[in-house]
């Protein structure tokens, strides 16, 4: 059985998928809002920003970006949008992000 390929870049799957989680953590505000849904424990509505020193459209920028690799999932209350975080998928990425710090623990041959 061969490596599955994503059309778009001739990467592996796998790969594409690792690079999105690292996407969604590079930036401190996206790790800070995984973590604060995950204490809570709960969805969150309207009281992100109230948790985290940006504005409101900023906020929803990070969060859509946290959406798109599936992390969080967001619903509309209203007038406000209710997020919650998406545990399954952060297995998922610790599962992956694991496999690739697996991988860096074992020695170069070259001794590096």
């Amino acid at each position: 059985m061969g490596v599955t390929r994503t059309r778009k870049t001739g990467f592996a799957t796998e790969v594409v998928r690792t690079a999105g989680w690292g996407r969604a953590l590079a930036h401190p505000a996206r790790v800070a809002i995984l973590i604060l849904l995950a204490e809570r424990r709960t969805c969150v509505c309207g009281e992100i920003v109230d948790d985290l020193p940006l504005a409101q459209s900023t906020v929803s920028q990070h969060l859509r970006v946290l959406r798109e690799e599936g992390l969080v999932r967001g619903e509309v209350d209203g007038t406000r949008s209710c997020y919650c975080i998406d545990a399954d998928r952060v297995r998922a990425m610790m599962t992956d992000l694991n496999r690739l710090g697996a991988s860096l623990e074992r020695k170069a041959a070259c001794g590096c």
